[in-house]
């Protein structure tokens, strides 16, 4: 399958891109302020570098336009890591299979025990993850499990290895809400430079993904891409965009999700190659918003306990507290099979206090599966 997106990257030139948004003007910046819709050309110019000098007027529309279309709400997810077993060698991830850490896949009693605890914890979200390995942690272990899962949760997602239209069909029937699915570079030669063995080298099959997703029907796509894997996180940030907006044209019946990933510490880790700093993350979490007011902003432990407090209220929407990035985590912490190393290590019930100190509504459970479709 060729997809129609696929058609429209191929017509994106990273380095013109690049010039392009580099070139904005602060009168590029401040027409985008005052447009009512965004076009792309507009979120270029609030991507740019010329943007630096706009953060506080962008944050106080991204939190106006948040608040209007949101309220106060702020939904809260965990992630559960099923197996850290992957067939991919990629540089930047601690469960790299060249990485010589100790693997792990949760049977049928680990996995009711971490539902269990989780569910003591007062999460009603989940995000289910695992490395990339077909055989071991594919279809037929995500048939047996997703059921039980489902038994004790209202909304389910994933976050694992591309699957086909058909498959994504059946697991929404099996109870699946949405997936996240992170190119995490559209720069072709810096993917191939960062994914080393495994199906994930193919940087085609990952980004039509979504367009799958959509076919099949799934409720939620969450997209993102990896912030520091590429020469430049703006030029990244601007094919997501195109990303998004195409996929909001031609599959509007999903809800869509926005994630902001930046490199984490991890065994076998690499250097970024594009540096973000905590103002330039700001300017590009409110750019989303600004673009597309109705989206849903997430952002992980991967941030600090401080830069999550004071941005939060901004433009974000959704969260995850308390993660554990190991198989086994919540009933059992092993941290030396984690993913990553979460910055924001407090309990769910500190995150959510800081939040309705900031004025803030945590949401543990916001709907039903006999409200949806």
């Amino acid at each position: 399958m060729i997809s129609r997106f696929r058609e429209r990257w191929e017509t994106l030139d990273w380095d013109d891109l690049t010039l392009q948004i580099n070139s904005k003007t602060a009168a590029d910046v401040e027409q985008a302020l005052h447009r009512g819709m965004l076009t792309l050309e507009d979120f270029m110019a609030l991507l740019s570098p010329a943007a630096s000098h706009y953060i506080e007027p962008m944050a106080q529309k991204a939190q106006q336009l948040t608040r209007q279309r949101f309220g106060h709400a702020v939904g809260f997810y965990v992630p559960l890591y099923l197996s850290n077993l992957c067939a991919n060698d990629c540089t930047y991830c601690g469960f790299s299979m060249s990485n010589r850490i100790k693997r792990k896949t949760l049977d049928e009693s680990e996995i009711i025990n971490e539902c269990e605890t989780i569910r003591k914890i007062g999460f009603d979200s989940l995000l289910l993850v695992t490395g990339e390995h077909q055989t071991k942690v594919g279809m037929d272990y995500f048939r047996r499990y997703l059921p039980i899962i489902r038994h004790y949760f209202s909304s389910l997602m994933m976050e694992v290895q591309p699957l086909s239209t058909e498959e994504y069909r059946e697991l929404k029937i099996l109870g699946l809400d949405g997936v996240m699915v992170y190119q995490e570079t559209y720069h072709e030669p810096t993917y191939q430079l960062h994914h080393l063995k495994g199906k994930k080298q193919d940087f085609h099959w990952r980004l039509e993904t979504p367009e799958r997703l959509g076919q099949a029907g799934v409720d939620k796509i969450g997209l993102g891409a990896l912030i520091g894997l590429s020469s430049s996180w703006r030029t990244d940030c601007y094919m997501l965009a195109e990303h998004l907006l195409y996929l909001q044209q031609h599959y509007w019946q999903s809800r869509y999700s926005i994630s902001f990933p930046r490199l984490r510490p991890c065994a076998g880790g690499i250097e970024p190659a594009s540096l973000m700093n905590d103002a330039e993350l700001v300017q590009l979490i409110c750019a989303f918003r600004l673009l597309a007011p109705n989206v849903e902003l997430s952002l992980s432990t991967r941030e600090s306990p401080y830069f999550r407090d004071h941005v939060v209220p901004l433009a974000i929407n959704n969260v995850s507290a308390g993660s554990k990035t190991q198989p086994g985590g919540y009933a059992d912490s092993k941290a030396e099979l984690e993913q990553f190393s979460p910055h924001d290590n407090r309990s769910a019930t500190e995150v959510a206090q800081a939040l309705m100190q900031a004025g803030l509504q945590p949401v543990w459970k916001d709907w039903d599966r006999y409200l949806g479709r």
